[in-house]
Formats: C-alpha cells, structure tokens, sequence
C-alpha cells in the first residue's frame, strides 16, 4: 500500500510539474491580465487576458471606482473575443479580448474579467484626460532576458517610483522569444501592474517568429535561427494595441495622442518596407495637434556599440524627424545606454534650437560592451546598468530622468518649448 501511495504520489508530481496549469488553483481563472492603451485613451482601454479551460461566457464587468464596494452594484458587462490558442508547447489555451468603452474621461475605474462564475480581483485604472494636461510615463529598453529571475525588481522599482504613471512604454524585445515559458516570466515580472497600469510596446526582432519550412526551423549559414517577417502570433494573441497604423503592420505601427502628446510607434523589422510607412507617418507629424512628438522603435539611429549602424532606418525617417521637430525618440536593442545632445541631422545644436534627442536603454541584465561611433553626439553612454526612465510632461516642458534598478537616479535632462 505504501509503495502505491509513493508511486502515486511521484506520477502526480512529474504531471503537475510539466502541466501548463500548475502554478493555478482553476484552470478558468484569469490569467496574464494586462491593459493596453487604445488610440482613444480618454474614452476606452483594452484589456487582454487568458485561461487554460474555455469559457462559456467570458465577460468584463467595469463601474466607476468608488470608496466602498457599491460599485458592485452598477458595474456593465463588455463583450468579449475569444479563441482557443495553441502554444509553442502545443498546449490549447483561450485567449480573450475586449475593449472597455464608453468611458469618461480622467475617470478612476474598476473592473474585473472572467466568467462561469471564476473572476479575477478587481483592477483599477484611469482614462487620461481630453485635452492637454500634465502625466508621466515610464520607458524601459528590452527586458528580454532572465524576465522573472532579474526584471522582476526593475518592473517593481519602476512602479514604486512613479505608481501614478499614465502608461509604460517598452520598445520590443519583450523575451528572447516568443514562447509561452518566456511570456509567464515576462507577466510573473509585470504582475499585477500589468492590469494597473496600461502599456505599449514596439515589436521587432526577438517578437518575431521563427522562420519555419516544411515543420522545421530554417537555420542562416552559421546555424543560427532565422526570423520571419512575421510579429508572433503569441505576441498578438497577449496583447491588444492600437490599429490606426497601415494595413500589414497589425498592432505594431500606431499612434496614440496623449493629453498633449503624439505617441507614435513605427514598425521598422522589414527594411524593405520602411519606405512604405513613410506617407502615413509624414501626415501624422505635418498633422500633429499636440505640442510634443515621440517617437518609439526597436533599433537606434545612433548605436551605442561600434559595430552597429543602422543607416537604413535613419536614411529613411531622419529627414522627416529633422522636418517636423521630433523631440524625443525612445530604442532600444544595444543593451547598454546612450542619450544624445539635441541633434539635427546627426549634428549637436543649441538647447534652444530645434532639434531631436535619442535615447537608447535597456531594462533587462543581458548587456553589450558600450563602444559607439558616436560618442562624440552622446551627453551619456553607460553599460553593465538595468534602467528604467520616468518622462514627465507638464505643459512647455519635458523632465526626463533615467534611474537604476536601486531607483539611483541615473540621468536627466530638460526641454522647454
């Protein structure tokens, strides 16, 4: 009988250990709840999340925030989207979806997700403002790797220093890949802030999938995997961004306009099809009502290693940066840190001229060596540091500061209009 219960009890600890479920309690229990930004940010927010089990009536329930728990009394349902997903694992999961609309703006609101009588906890969040006014975001360059192991305090550091921020902003390169272990780790390290505080982000490089050919991965000539032209299908699935980009750019070429400020996200994995967005990004800067412009793409202009360059994307959108008087571009990719002076056509000007700085960050420990060609535009390079950076904008100013994991501040600066 002993020597039962032991096998039993082996069988039931191989099974838990390597089942997609065993870090929950129900398999319908919501899980990597995250809300993201809609290109309507003071009427609506998107909200994404999944359960291992189907649900058959998958349900957001949203009421204005109130100091007791009456809202439980007036909350609406909102409809929902979901499909049944594959993993990389070939574990069937169900995605769900929906936007939460209809919204007041700079309004504080509860809301919760779920179904068949299994919900999350209650969320809060508040939709911005619909004019221009003061808020804070917080950039983070590519977490990338070791996500719960070593971003988990820099997410965490982040939100202690500026709990009350608008939005996040990360710049791609969310995990090395875009498999499902990777994706836990990235909402173990996000936790509940994710479904707080709502984020953005730009796909390229490591939230592509792989290219694959008769079942198997294509490998380049030294081995290597090779990438599709195609955002994963597990980045999609997690998130719901902004579609107001050009079509074959699905959630990864947007803009959002933000109580004064025009966020836009370029998609820039393709060089062949750079110049494609070209028109669509000049309207939206010729046509821009906000006083402030930022720009967010994976790849940087200017590379704080020596032995990157990336001339195809700045051949393409410098001279448009340059036009419009773009003035913050936020990359990431380098692993390692580099903020320029103002520039103008890759030349330093006066903190009264007009002109563009470029920041280059990163948030998780993987790191480059920093030898950049272009120090000589740089007002700081820095390697071997995990950071975050908290940009406020408050009328005719923008206060930049980069801190590091221990919230040391790391960098600032200012610009005046």
């Amino acid at each position: 009988m002993k020597n039962i219960t032991l096998i039993i009890g082996i069988l039931f600890f191989i099974i838990t250990q390597n089942a997609p479920t065993q870090y929950y309690v129900k398999e319908k229990t919501p899980q990597r709840i995250i809300i993201n930004l809609t290109e309507t940010p003071a009427e609506s927010m998107a909200v994404t999340w999944r359960t291992v089990s189907e649900i058959n009536n998958a349900e957001v329930q949203i009421a204005e925030a109130t100091d007791w728990i009456e809202f439980e009394k007036n909350f609406r349902s909102i409809n929902v989207k979901s499909k049944k997903f594959v993993t990389d694992k070939k574990f069937e999961v169900f995605q769900h979806s929906a936007i939460m609309d209809e919204l007041k703006p700079n309004t504080l609101y509860v809301y919760r997700v779920g179904g068949d009588s299994t919900w999350s906890e209650w969320n809060q969040f508040r939709t911005a403002q619909a004019k221009a006014a003061p808020f804070k975001f917080v950039f983070l360059g590519d977490p990338q790797n070791n996500l719960k192991q070593n971003c988990s305090r820099v997410f965490r550091e982040a939100y202690k220093i500026v709990p009350d921020a608008a939005f996040w902003l990360i710049p791609g390169d969310l995990t090395e890949e875009p498999s499902d272990e990777l994706y836990d780790e990235f909402f173990y390290a996000g936790g509940f802030i994710f479904g707080a505080t709502p984020s953005i982000f730009a796909a390229d490089n490591h939230d592509y999938d792989f290219l694959t050919k008769d079942g198997k991965v294509v490998l380049d000539s030294l081995g290597r995997r090779k990438r599709s032209d195609s955002v994963s299908t597990t980045y999609l699935e997690h998130f719901t961004l902004p579609e107001n980009g050009l079509p074959g750019f699905k959630e990864s070429s947007y803009y959002v306009d933000y109580q004064g400020v025009r966020m836009i996200v370029i998609n820039i994995r393709n060089y062949k099809k750079l110049d494609e967005q070209v028109p669509w990004l000049e309207k939206l800067l010729a046509e821009n009502p906000n006083k402030w412009t930022i720009i967010s793409f994976h790849r940087p202009f200017y590379s704080a290693g020596k032995d990157r360059d990336d001339q195809n994307t700045r051949n393409v959108f410098l001279p448009l940066f340059d036009k419009y008087s773009v003035d913050l571009v936020l990359t990431g990719h380098d692993h390692a840190y580099a903020r320029s002076y103002k520039l103008r056509n890759g030349i330093k000007v006066s903190d009264r001229a007009k002109g563009t700085v470029y920041v280059v960050s990163v948030s998780g420990p993987k790191m480059y060596s920093v030898n950049s060609q272009y120090k000589h535009i740089m007002a700081k390079v820095g390697g071997n540091v995990q950071l975050f950076q908290v940009i406020s904008i408050d009328g005719k100013e923008l206060l930049y500061k980069s801190y590091t994991a221990t919230g040391t501040l790391y960098d600032s600066f200012k610009l005046s209009k």
